[in-house]
């Protein structure tokens, strides 16, 4: 018997996605839309895209949002180069696979800056400022008035 206490090996379950990669080189990007934040990292791997450790399909159920976050990386045909791993905090499902969109790219730019003219090309680096209008005062909406009435 030696004097070290004996502790059953590190498992993971199936179900649960690989976390990343200790001392693996990360490029960073961030991206925002409307109110919604981005943080994205990338790594040369095998293709993953985790969103919250959940795959892309399990996240948006949008197929609009699935195919939004993920054309940045066929424009520049990166497909199964990079392991992509996402935060996104804030906003709603558009305004999240926006700020994915960006970040992604922005992390592309990084890791490799030749490709830089396919994402401005393809209006993936490009912040989009637009934000819900305030409620004005008098008006029951931002544009929107109260029926005007002569008599």
């Amino acid at each position: 018997m030696s004097d070290q206490p004996t502790t059953p090996p590190a498992t993971t379950s199936p179900a649960t996605p690989a976390a990343p990669k200790k001392g693996a080189t990360y490029f960073w990007g961030t991206g925002r839309r409307k109110t919604a934040v981005a943080r994205v990292r990338i790594c040369p791997g095998s293709g993953k895209f985790l969103i919250h450790n959940r795959e892309v399909d399990k996240f948006f159920f949008d197929i609009r949002h699935r195919m939004d976050v993920m054309a940045p990386i066929q424009a520049t045909k990166s497909v199964g180069k990079y392991d992509i791993f996402v935060n996104v905090r804030g906003g709603g499902q558009t305004g999240q696979s926006g700020a994915i969109v960006m970040g992604v790219s922005r992390a592309l730019m990084t890791a490799d800056p030749t490709l830089e003219p396919i994402l401005r090309d393809g209006k993936f680096l490009t912040r989009d400022s637009r934000k819900v209008e305030r409620k004005k005062p008098g008006q029951p909406g931002a544009r929107k008035r109260f029926q005007f009435s002569k008599r």
